[in-house]
């Protein structure tokens, strides 16, 4: 069967959808950038426990959004689990915040890679939308006063050197 975009038709669409991402990539930062205040949510927490972002106002706290399905995320969590350990005497936290719509699937991950920081389960992708995640992993790094001040779509090695150059910068304000 052919199709019925035409090779000309396809590049157009193809750049228009590269531009598009670029400008939400853009505007994503850009958001960062004017020290928004984070969006308060209270999800459950793998304990149980209700846990609410603003109960860490104060503190550094970096936000991952993750699912077990996804290869940069299962690479990335025993990094962020060193990064919490690290910090956290210093008022540093990581909420890990898993998306499966199952959240089985996420603590029998949890059971072979055990992490110290609170993972928080977001079913219903309420706090991805609030944050516009748009990749799998998506971190955003939050600062003392409440304000995201970094965020960062997909996981690649290396980029926690990223995470812990702002995040020491965050912690020195």
């Amino acid at each position: 069967m052919k199709s019925s975009l035409s090779i000309n038709s396809r590049l157009i669409v193809l750049s228009r959808i590269v531009l598009i991402s670029f400008f939400a990539l853009f505007s994503v930062n850009t958001f960062a950038e004017k020290k928004v205040k984070a969006p308060d949510f209270t999800l459950k927490s793998r304990s149980g426990e209700n846990v609410r972002l603003s109960d860490f106002r104060g503190q550094v706290v970096l936000l991952n959004f993750w699912a077990s399905w996804c290869g940069p995320c299962r690479q990335e969590m025993p990094i962020l689990d060193e990064i919490h350990k690290k910090y956290e005497a210093l008022g540093f936290s990581v909420l890990g915040i898993n998306v499966d719509a199952k959240s089985e699937k996420a603590i029998n991950y949890l059971k072979d890679t055990p992490v110290s920081f609170p993972v928080l389960y977001d079913a219903k992708s309420k706090v991805s939308e609030l944050y516009s995640v748009s990749a799998m992993p998506s971190t955003a790094l939050i600062d003392r006063d409440g304000n995201v001040r970094y965020i960062h779509p997909g996981y690649k090695a290396g980029d926690e050197e990223k995470y812990r150059k702002k995040i020491k910068a965050l912690m020195r304000e």
